[in-house]
């Protein structure tokens, strides 16, 4: 079975061109300050136009409202929620911008982590690393222990310290739907194109193959 690949952190159209290059299937970007990888409505908007339109647009926010993704929205395929959100604020997300998916990302310390966010009304969970000094992108690697003996029900992302070489042995051991990555394909804090490449390659996602069969 194919493993989804989303690659997070884009900010810069070398970035973008990198993407187009060697397509994930999925391209997220920080819509939430006051992260360094925070993009701007004004600034999402010019790398989205110039992204290949296969390439699905995520937009990844902490602890949002309405009026903080209402700029994105037009552009988004999906909302990425990263921080506290409750069932309310999920209810009201469905309301406000029903034409995108809603994924949900846990930080990883408990099995009860994954539980309470599988019960959420949310299309997809995204299971990352937690750090006390970040809500993401710090290179931790996952609990995949946890994961594998409390999968969720939902389709998840396995997110956290995926790397080129470690990529194969989280799908093997894992099994998620899809894979997510960031900070390991970045040299000086900016998004290198040939660790873009081995990633992409390892993990042989649905569009690469679809662009080269």
């Amino acid at each position: 079975m194919s493993t989804y690949l989303k690659i997070c952190g884009i900010r810069r159209p070398e970035d973008v061109a990198a993407l187009n290059a060697f397509p994930p299937d999925f391209a997220g970007f920080i819509c939430s300050k006051p992260f360094w990888r925070y993009v701007s409505p004004e600034q999402f908007a010019a790398l989205v136009q110039e992204l290949n339109g296969a390439i699905a647009r995520v937009g990844v926010f902490v602890d949002p409202d309405i009026s903080d993704i209402s700029p994105y929205y037009p552009y988004l395929d999906v909302i990425q929620l990263h921080g506290s959100e409750t069932v309310e604020d999920i209810a009201g997300f469905r309301a406000h911008f029903p034409d995108v998916q809603l994924w949900k990302a846990v930080r990883v310390q408990t099995a009860q982590d994954i539980a309470n966010a599988d019960a959420l009304d949310v299309d997809k969970l995204v299971l990352d690393s937690f750090s006390a000094q970040s809500v993401g992108g710090t290179g931790t690697v996952a609990p995949w222990d946890i994961i594998v003996q409390n999968r969720p029900e939902k389709p998840f992302f396995l997110a956290g310290g995926i790397t080129p070489e470690n990529v194969t042995d989280a799908i093997r051991e894992v099994a998620p739907w899809g894979v997510d990555a960031s900070s390991s394909l970045e040299t000086d804090r900016k998004k290198d194109p040939q660790k873009i490449k081995a990633l992409v390659q390892a993990v042989a996602n649905p569009l690469y193959q679809q662009m080269h069969p």
